[in-house]
């Protein structure tokens, strides 16, 4: 197997240097589960984390993890609300108790997804 690379250079005072440059970086913002996923991967999965990096795949991965587990914590915790019989009502009539009742389902529903998805 030959593997030919062309490589241009650049001479800089008596050095050449290699013209290389980073291919485009996917544009976004990684959010909280995207660095927890980071930090999950790094630690337990060194060999993935790596050839992520190398493949330039890494970022993109943590933008899109961070997507889907936001929309996944809003739909269960939708359905929690719902099985639970939190209604606009409730939250007409005692605002408190409707917002105790909405963390609860909205911590129950990040710890499912971060279990299923981020930890995974």
């Amino acid at each position: 197997m030959d593997i030919t690379l062309d490589i241009t250079y650049t001479k800089h005072g008596d050095f050449y240097y290699p013209d290389l440059t980073l291919p485009p970086q996917p544009y976004g913002d990684i959010g909280r589960f995207g660095r927890m996923r980071k930090k999950f991967l790094k630690e337990h999965q060194p060999d993935t984390f790596a050839l992520m990096l190398i493949e330039n795949t890494l970022k993109q991965h943590l933008i899109d993890i961070d997507r889907q587990a936001n929309e996944q914590i809003d739909l269960i915790t939708s359905q929690f609300a719902k099985a639970e019989g939190v209604t606009e009502d409730l939250k007409a009539n005692d605002q408190l108790e409707w917002i105790r009742q909405m963390n609860s389902c909205r911590a129950r529903a990040e710890e499912q997804v971060i279990r299923e998805l981020i930890l995974s």
